[in-house]
């Protein structure tokens, strides 16, 4: 109660309570003889007693105050949206706690420090890292930076970290391949996209084995001009996985530089789902997702639709209140064009998500943002791909598996364009599953019919 002060029923005072009288209703402390006074002495607000008499609040402004001084000691103007936020938190033990452990706060007591204005091409010049990339959203979150494609934006000074040991002719192409090929596409692309899609792993694998391929290409002493198909197919063959057919975007642009000749690079060979939830251990683990109330509620909805529906981890994670359609009776959700209908209990979940969203850590933004079923922990974003598979997995959710096996049973039932409308993916991939689930897993499901009849027997 010391960090809830609130109207003491008989006196009227806002006090910590921390006492009933007769009737049950709560009291403070002088009015039932206890005479200790949780009255800060730095702000007289009453409660959230911290150290040497004075509140939490007011150790938090301190502390965040340091935190962020100059090298004139004060908080420079820029930062100020920042100090504001920070010393407002509603809950400040958290954030004493964090200000003092976080590695976080070591990496923007330096930056403030040192005293530059800060800006994302500063950031950029930084070693990518969790911390970088956690300081710079908590910037952007607060209004001191601009918002910006971060997926996309942050390539640039990551290939400048890549090409620090590399020689300056591979820098000197992968720079403009980067620049004037990749990233124009993926912001065109960012541009129209309906659903959110992450480009950042895909960009930078894409550079990646550019470099790959230019080292490989010194091996044997060959240049751009030199490179014919059968480099190509000693390049694709001597793989060990599909990584080097990405090859194809730099030859793509090399070709269109007159760098190289026309070149061919196969399509990568489309590979059939391996492994597959079995439908004794799928529906069980959906009965407890949905009825399981020791399961965080988090985990139970984004295990249910993943054992529903199959969305890819990066659309689940993506969800807001506005893709769930609630109405009198049902309540649907949209994963693609049209909405699917939700079970009860889910949607029961889901609702809850929606009306009490879990804000980590609780800092006001500088501009409305999408407010996210699934949030994380760096502030204004959804929990990572990454993070929301892992969280899974420790709970007993395997989301490769659960998703292959729910996708394969939508596919033996929905016609390839319906589930790519239902669940959001290319009617490309749509049409490949299609033909898998009649092919391998319907008779799966007729063979699991037919055993199951026969046991009634």
């Amino acid at each position: 109660m010391l960090r809830s002060p609130a109207e003491c029923s008989r006196c009227g005072t806002v006090q910590p309570l921390i006492a009933r009288d007769d009737d049950g209703a709560a009291v403070c402390g002088p009015c039932v003889g206890f005479a200790a006074d949780y009255t800060c002495r730095q702000c007289g607000r009453a409660g959230n007693p911290h150290s040497r008499g004075r509140c939490a609040h007011c150790v938090l402004a301190e502390r965040v105050n340091i935190l962020l001084a100059g090298p004139d000691g004060t908080v420079a103007p820029q930062l100020e949206p920042l100090a504001a936020a920070l010393a407002d938190a509603p809950s400040p033990f958290p954030a004493i706690q964090w200000i003092k452990e976080s590695p976080n706060t070591k990496l923007l007591a330096r930056l403030a420090a040192e005293g530059p204005t800060l800006s994302h091409e500063l950031l950029d010049e930084l070693p990518p890292s969790r911390n970088q990339r956690y300081i710079r959203q908590l910037l952007v979150h607060t209004g001191v930076l601009y918002e910006r494609n971060e997926d996309i934006e942050h390539i640039p000074g990551w290939l400048e970290h890549e090409l620090a040991d590399k020689p300056a002719a591979h820098a000197n192409l992968a720079r403009p391949f980067l620049h004037w090929f990749l990233l124009r596409r993926a912001r065109q692309r960012a541009a129209v996209r309906r659903h959110p899609a992450s480009a950042d792993r895909d960009l930078r694998r894409r550079v990646s084995v550019a470099l790959d391929f230019l080292a490989w290409m010194d091996q044997r002493d060959l240049t751009l001009a030199d490179l014919a198909q059968e480099h190509i197919d000693e390049w694709i063959t001597g793989a060990t996985s599909q990584r080097r057919y990405l090859i194809r975007y730099f030859l793509k642009w090399t070709t269109s530089r007159r760098l190289t000749r026309e070149l061919t690079v196969p399509s990568i060979p489309w590979q059939e789902p391996q492994d597959l939830l079995d439908e004794d251990d799928r529906w069980p683990l959906l009965q407890r997702c949905l009825t399981n109330d020791a399961l965080p509620t988090d985990v139970r909805a984004a295990g249910a639709i993943t054992l529903l529906f199959g969305p890819s981890t990066e659309r689940l994670c993506h969800l807001t209140p506005e893709h769930l359609k609630v109405g009198d009776q049902h309540t649907h959700l949209v994963l693609g064009r049209h909405p699917v209908l939700l079970p009860p209990l889910l949607a029961g979940l889901l609702r809850h998500l929606a009306e009490q969203p879990q804000l980590r850590p609780q800092l006001s933004r500088a501009h409305p943002g999408p407010q996210w079923l699934f949030p994380g922990m760096v502030p204004g974003k959804p929990i990572s791909t990454h993070g929301m598979t892992q969280k899974l997995g420790r709970h007993g959710i395997p989301v490769r598996t659960a998703r292959n096996a729910a996708l394969a049973a939508l596919a033996a039932d929905l016609p390839s364009p319906i589930l790519a409308d239902v669940t959001g993916m290319h009617r490309h991939t749509a049409l490949r599953w299609v033909a898998y689930a009649k092919r391998d897993w319907a008779e799966y499901l007729a063979a699991r019919t037919e055993d199951q009849q026969e046991g009634r027997r």
